[in-house]
């Protein structure tokens, strides 16, 4: 990805670095060729060259671009589970996740891991944005995701002898996992996504099953490991919980029904959770609109109540959080992202600043980029969104794009107002 020449100037904004410090009030931002130089008041500004690109905050908010942490572009409108694996031919499918691209970017997202995608086209994906051939987030790819025969993901009856190829390895064993994680490994991908525990969606592997054994967990993260890639893991169940830690997986994915000895475990490793619980509560507020059932969304309720309490636990103990999750479906859709941060605002009770470090600087450490980007500092990409209001004030404005001055991907102007004017 080509990053500006010159300087560029975002001046007339309060910052919010993405550390989690207070903001700094009449802020201002340099950076030269693509990379912050400055970030602080504008009484300790170095002097500016006249011939700078500048960019007016209007005296709203000079912030980090956002991070999102479990970011599916393959989904589109998902309302059952035929729209998953075999509605749409690959081709087509394509053009979707390109298309959540680009919406991504314009929503303030300058980057955001992959949490499984359809066939191998996320690693395409990130190729395409990489090479400047299409508009997204600096993207780390997870390609086709691992679970035992029979969990959560194993949902067509074997009677269609329909094959799940696209979608899912399904494994059985330790010596099948570790084939399919050097599959996935020769596929180019980033992360490995594995199916520890169910959901409250299926209606055989529940939110406190478990759908791989532990020998089988272990083996994914040796393989991935000794490739130098990462694995996570949609974890629920306690005991899957605990057995991922064990394991050594890198990440959580929700982290929902955590215990004492769970939170533990997680601590001693530094273990980074993205516990996605906006798409539980769109799921209890909206999912009967879409034919979900009672039984569903009482799951998905208890499922909320658990992962935020779970949250706050994690938050409380000095552990970390990233922000993000399962946009996609017909009752939370692509474009959403930010509902994620004013929920845990909002609904969960953390501060603004404390959200808006897990979506950012949290958000890089998980994709193993906080050297680059995340927070506003010397030496990092400059990966800036200026929004036209207070974000501390009012959280949800992260959630209207209209309220975005610019979208800055590496120095350069890529959405928000300024991009359209231009």
């Amino acid at each position: 990805m080509k990053l500006a020449a010159g300087t560029l100037v975002i001046r007339n904004g309060q910052i919010v670095d993405g550390t989690g410090a207070p903001p700094v009030a009449d802020g201002v931002v340099v950076a030269q060729n693509g990379r912050v130089t400055f970030a602080g008041s504008v009484g300790q500004a170095p002097e500016i060259p006249p011939d700078a690109r500048q960019i007016d905050a209007l005296g709203g908010t000079i912030m980090p671009g956002l991070v999102e942490a479990h970011y599916h572009p393959t989904y589109f409108n998902v309302a059952d589970l035929a729209d998953l694996d075999i509605k749409y031919p690959v081709e087509y499918v394509t053009l979707l996740a390109a298309a959540n691209a680009k919406l991504a970017l314009e929503c303030g997202y300058t980057a955001a891991r992959s949490g499984g995608s359809l066939h191998n086209i996320d690693v395409w994906l990130k190729r395409a944005i990489e090479n400047d051939i299409h508009l997204g987030p600096r993207l780390a790819a997870s390609g086709r995701e691992i679970c035992g025969s029979g969990g959560l993901m194993d949902w067509n009856p074997d009677y269609l002898q329909l094959g799940m190829q696209g979608l899912i390895l399904l494994v059985n064993g330790p010596d099948e996992a570790r084939a399919a994680t050097r599959k996935l490994v020769k596929d180019g991908v980033e992360w490995i996504k594995t199916y520890p525990t169910g959901d409250a969606a299926s209606d055989h592997a529940d939110h406190h099953s478990l759908c791989m054994t532990f020998e089988e967990m272990a083996a994914v993260v040796s393989e991935a490991h000794n490739y130098k890639t990462k694995v996570t893991g949609h974890c629920r169940a306690n005991e899957g919980i605990k057995n991922a830690l064990r394991a050594g997986f890198d990440t959580l994915e929700h982290g929902t029904f955590m215990d004492a000895e769970a939170l533990d475990l997680l601590m001693k490793r530094n273990t980074p959770v993205v516990p996605a619980l906006q798409f539980e509560l769109a799921s209890v507020e909206h999912g009967p609109d879409f034919g979900m059932s009672q039984k569903v969304v009482d799951g998905h309720q208890e499922t909320l109540d658990a992962g935020c309490e779970s949250a706050r636990m994690i938050l409380r103990a000095g552990g970390r959080i990233g922000l993000g999750g399962d946009y996609g479906f017909a009752w939370n859709p692509h474009g959403d992202y930010a509902k994620e941060i004013s929920f845990f605002v909002n609904y969960v009770g953390f501060t603004p600043l404390e959200a808006i470090r897990c979506a950012t600087l949290t958000g890089a450490e998980i994709m193993g980029r906080a050297d680059e980007f995340g927070t506003l500092a010397p030496g990092k990409l400059a990966d800036v969104l200026v929004v036209d209001g207070d974000v501390i004030a009012d959280i949800r404005l992260l959630e209207d794009r209209r309220r975005f001055v610019a979208v800055v991907q590496g120095g350069v102007v890529k959405a928000g107002r300024l991009a359209t004017a231009a």
